[in-house]
């Protein structure tokens, strides 16, 4: 749950099939094409946020396809709906040239009315809600939705960083332009200051919490939207798609699969991948938070002390770890500078 809890608390073409409902819209100020999609995948609902034309990359047309893809792996809770101010700067700060998508983690997005939390004609991953299995939902997605010669630019926020390393640990052959590492939770994640407090919740209580959420989840949305916006009162100028991304969290069991997710990272995040990292340097860029609770100050200084030229960045502008929330421009920003810097894109 590290993303928000500082304000809220067999290769089977078929384990993959795209839900007959798909929203399709159009940012009119900016005239970006958006496509909203549910598929399974792994058998575990996912929703996937695209944007720019390029909706199916695996077809051939009259245009030539793109290059290179940005695919953002979110944090805990795995919402894409919260990513997407973000989605939308990147696009338009790289003029529309790159389709940029983002994968929800599997179980934790509210699925459109007849589409079930699973899919029991397919064959399911083991533990696909768990740490390792939202891993593997990540490759397999890219297998079945992305040709192999297109170069990826990954983004990962909090403990999308980690699913990154172990992504390109487990697939080198995966064509990894850079990775982005914002605010990265890779290490000692129950020895950090807010896995102290959320350890205990995760792994022990969460059971506690169930009941609250399920009388919550039958709440009508407008006081749903009422107790997310008020959970958020304390920050300025809150970005009105986090609140209704949100609003995924009320759902009984979007919120179960990310609190038993947290309670694996918890446990399992323990050790920096150094070797990982040594051997794709070149192409990783780290961002931590001054003030993080998740990964804190002394996380940056031991890694830029084990990696003394690799791109590893301490914020100076005051970002949250849950940026999302109120700076998604702002570090969007960031972001295209250090890839448009020499070598770039």
């Amino acid at each position: 749950m590290e993303a928000i809890t500082e304000r809220l608390l067999g290769d089977r073409k078929s384990n993959l099939r795209t839900q007959h409902q798909v929203s399709t819209t159009r940012n009119m100020e900016e005239n970006i094409p958006i496509y909203d999609e549910f598929i399974y995948c792994l058998g575990a609902a996912t929703q996937v946020l695209k944007f720019g034309p390029w909706r199916d990359l695996q077809k051939t047309s009259d245009e030539a396809p793109p290059k290179v893809l940005f695919l953002i792996i979110p944090g805990n809770p795995g919402v894409v709906g919260f990513y997407k101010t973000f989605m939308q700067s990147l696009y338009c700060g790289f003029n529309s040239q790159y389709p940029v998508w983002a994968i929800s983690h599997a179980g934790h997005c509210s699925p459109p009315t007849g589409m079930g939390m699973t899919d029991e004609l397919d064959h399911q991953t083991e533990d696909v809600f768990g740490l390792n299995g939202q891993i593997e939902h990540k490759l397999f997605f890219l297998k079945q939705n992305v040709p192999s010669d297109v170069k990826l630019v990954l983004i990962g926020h909090s403990i999308g960083c980690y699913i990154i390393l172990e992504m390109m640990r487990r697939s080198p052959e995966l064509k990894v332009l850079k990775s982005i590492l914002l605010f990265p939770t890779i290490e000692r994640m129950a020895q950090s200051p807010q896995g102290k407090i959320m350890t205990p919740w995760l792994c022990s209580l969460r059971y506690v919490v169930y009941m609250p959420l399920y009388l919550l989840s039958f709440l009508p949305e407008i006081m749903k939207t009422y107790l997310v916006k008020l959970a958020l009162s304390g920050i300025k100028s809150v970005d009105e798609t986090s609140v209704v991304a949100s609003l995924n969290l009320f759902r009984m069991d979007c919120a179960a699969n990310a609190m038993y997710m947290g309670s694996q990272e918890m446990v399992k995040v323990v050790e920096r991948d150094n070797a990982t990292i040594k051997q794709h340097l070149s192409k990783l860029i780290f961002y931590y938070g001054a003030v993080d609770n998740w990964c804190p100050v002394q996380y940056y200084e031991d890694i830029k002390k084990d990696f003394p030229k690799g791109n590893i960045w301490l914020c100076d502008k005051g970002y949250r770890h849950a940026f999302v929330l109120d700076s998604s421009k702002e570090v969007a920003s960031l972001v295209i500078n250090w890839l448009n810097e020499p070598p770039n894109l």
